[in-house]
């Protein structure tokens, strides 16, 4: 009976919780909570206990403020980084396509009144605001979502071979289905488990952002404390055995960091996925192209310049290449070659 009332009790505080608390009662949502908060607390127990214990960093702040200002800000800008990447959309494929239908609808809509225009008008035609809006896909303005992703495709693709049987969308080229966001994907690259959300085309430049920010704070976190411990101080032993154990997970959160990091500035360079390289045998459109060529790459400077400043519209949609342009890709490279930039 004791047992029973127990349970009664808590169901009651949960569902008060949950009412008060919304985005509690979904599981997802929760455990997503619950792992933002463990981030902020490790990062709060790593700085704490290093201004707690070192008092020479305390002295040293004293008289360089700059130095500590500099550690905080970068403290700082690594928690909001985090958030904003967990809390970015990654580009899915069902928003793309209503982007898609607004914009032919407001292009239809332009077009009509341009044909109603006098031919007075002192610039000769409207200015189509929907058109400009959706410029990052090439014939929008009279076309549908199937027509569109169709043409990205080799000719003779049947529709059936790039509908998601999950979404029952036409999924563009380098689009995947993610089972824990149970949403398509542009650009789908791996579902981050640490954010809780995908990583693909619209926040893989904030991934990567994060990714460098997080491993330039261990590193100077792990730097801190090798520096603590080597100072001939006295102090307690279970001052050391403490800062030892936090050491420990760090250099290996610091090794992981920096080889994830290195992982996707690679893949930046190359411009590629972690699905393309790691399943790239299995992706259809990838299976005939030997693995030393990268079909997506438009060379470093402009990868580089697409991945920096073109998130602007996270919903550009881009073809597979033709059979020409993968035999000038995997043309092997030469002395002129290098000369005209070809790489780049």
């Amino acid at each position: 009976m004791v047992i029973g009332i127990c349970r009664s009790f808590r169901d009651r505080a949960l569902d008060r919780c949950y009412h008060c608390f919304s985005c509690l009662s979904d599981p997802a949502r929760r455990s997503s909570l619950v792992l933002k908060v463990t981030l902020v607390m490790l990062h709060l127990v790593y700085v704490g206990i290093l201004f707690l214990f070192d008092s020479d960093l305390i002295d040293k702040t004293k008289k360089e403020p700059w130095y500590t200002a500099l550690y905080l800000l970068l403290f700082f800008a690594a928690l909001v980084q985090y958030f904003i990447t967990s809390g970015s959309s990654p580009g899915y494929v069902l928003d793309a396509m209503r982007v898609v239908n607004e914009t032919n609808v407001i292009c239809k809509k332009s077009s009509m009144a341009k044909q109603r225009q006098t031919a007075s008008s002192k610039n000769g035609s409207l200015p189509v605001e929907g058109c400009q809006s959706g410029r990052n896909f090439q014939g929008t303005d009279s076309t549908s979502w199937t027509k569109l992703v169709m043409d990205m495709y080799p000719p003779g693709t049947s529709v059936r071979s790039c509908i998601c049987s999950y979404c029952n969308v036409e999924q563009p080229p380098r689009a995947k289905h993610c089972y824990d966001c149970d949403k398509c994907v542009l650009h789908f690259d791996h579902h981050c488990v640490w954010l809780g959300t995908c990583i693909g085309q619209g926040n893989h430049c904030k991934f990567w952002w994060y990714i460098c920010e997080e491993s330039a704070l261990c590193l100077w976190t792990g730097i801190l404390y090798i520096t603590y411990l080597k100072a001939n101080t006295s102090r307690a032993w279970w001052n050391d055995a403490i800062a030892i154990l936090l050491l420990i997970p760090l250099s290996i959160f610091i090794v992981f960091l920096l080889l994830l990091l290195f992982f996707h500035s690679y893949l930046i360079l190359t411009n590629q996925t972690t699905y393309e390289l790691v399943r790239r045998r299995r992706i259809p459109y990838l299976r005939g192209i030997p693995e030393r060529v990268y079909p997506f790459s438009k060379g470093v400077c402009h990868n580089l310049y697409d991945f920096c400043c073109g998130g602007s519209n996270i919903y550009s949609l881009e073809p597979l290449p033709s059979a020409q342009e993968l035999e000038e890709k995997s043309r092997p490279y030469t002395c002129l070659d290098v000369l005209t930039c070809r790489c780049c």
